[in-house]
């Protein structure tokens, strides 16, 4: 661990910052926490933006920075709100597309220096495609560095007009005793899931459209005919879910939609299989904390994947529902394999930027952005 240091910015003014969130992916709040935490740890002071769900389900405040709930829109009044947080910051961090832009908006005529961070690239077409080009425009020309978690995103930003786009260091948090908690061994979980005699799979995603949820089910279908027939479980809530349910019923399929869930290391420690059947973020959660807990995972060439993952995962074609069973059931059957893509996991792992190494650079950058320059 880097000591903690006190950041001294403006002669004898502790460095203020404003993370602005839009309380949208795993991957942004988890990177918010995590940086939260560290940026507190050495002195600065933070300040977090984002819907209260989102504090409620990522302990924002519990880790030592101010939250104050502003709404997922860009309408005036939480643009104002927005605004005057901002009021008194040194440097302001919007993470994803349509926070920073919220945060342009409040920014309007200040000089306050803006950081903003991409985590993906949402796929669209027709009128949906040509709005988020503009957005993308509007936020990277008024920022002052843009992060890209990916080289892909770096290179996006610099071709809407970026000033300034960088490769942004990003880091999953590990649990420091572990995935498997000594109270709810692995075999516990398994029982409580009503796995004890058969594998277990696990997805974990909000349920809305577009995640990939249909993929699985259309996937349970062709792993039901194997014995003992493999237990999909899915943790998290959203919009799909009657539908999902409603299917999972009628198609009497073995999957089990656990809803939301705050304890899904654990529920991961327990698994056989990870399984991620769509993501478009550049840096998904469940595809490191599956690696790091060496759960061989089986994920959808999309997004960041291939290049987080490298060779450490069993990639298939997106919007294959038949390559996607057919991986599961070879790594079922195959557990030289297994054992493989968990070794594999642990070196790919280890490439990874680190929560410390993630912290210093954002605070190089905001000290470079923050520094008194001298008198001409």
């Amino acid at each position: 661990m880097s000591p903690v240091i006190s950041h001294v910015s403006h002669g004898q003014s502790t460095l203020r910052t404003v993370q602005v969130l839009g309380g949208g992916s795993a991957g942004s709040s988890v990177h918010v926490r995590s940086l939260a935490a560290g940026l507190v740890a050495r002195g600065v002071r933070v300040t977090v933006c984002a819907p209260a769900d989102a504090d409620r389900a990522y302990s924002f405040s519990g880790v030592g920075a101010q939250h104050v709930h502003v709404p997922r829109s860009s309408d005036p009044v939480s643009v104002a709100a927005l605004r005057t947080v901002c009021a008194d910051a040194d440097l302001v961090h919007a993470h994803g597309l349509h926070a920073s832009f919220r945060a342009v908006l409040a920014l309007s005529g200040r000089g306050t220096p803006l950081v903003v961070t991409w985590y993906n690239h949402e796929p669209a077409e027709g009128a949906r495609a040509h709005l988020l080009r503009l957005l993308e425009r509007r936020v990277v020309r008024a920022a002052t560095v843009v992060l890209g978690t990916t080289s892909e995103l770096v290179d996006r930003a610099r071709g809407r007009g970026a000033r300034d786009a960088r490769l942004a260091a990003v880091a999953v948090p590990r649990p420091a005793g572990g995935y498997e908690h000594p109270d709810r061994p692995r075999p516990k979980v398994r029982a409580e899931l009503g796995a004890t005699d058969r594998p277990l799979l696990i997805s974990v995603a909000s349920l809305d459209p577009g995640r990939g949820h249909e993929l699985l089910l259309d996937a349970a279908r062709a792993w039901r005919l194997l014995e003992p027939v493999p237990l999909l479980v899915v943790a998290g809530e959203g919009p799909s879910r009657t539908e999902l349910q409603r299917r999972i019923e009628d198609e009497e399929l073995p999957v089990r939609l656990l809803g939301r869930r705050d304890d899904v290391g654990e529920l991961l420690a327990a698994a056989d299989l990870a399984l991620l059947p769509r993501s478009w973020e550049a840096r998904s959660v469940l595809a490191q904390e599956a690696l790091h807990a060496r759960v061989p995972l089986v994920a959808a060439r999309t997004g960041g994947i291939p290049e987080i993952v490298g060779d450490a995962a069993e990639l298939v074609p997106d919007q294959d529902p038949e390559a996607l069973a057919g991986a599961v059931i070879r790594l079922l059957g195959d557990p030289g394999r297994r054992e493989e893509l968990r070794d594999l996991g642990t070196r790919q792992a280890a490439t990874w930027p680190t929560e410390d190494e993630t912290v210093a650079q954002v605070l190089s950058v905001y000290d470079e952005l923050t520094r008194p320059r001298p008198l001409a």
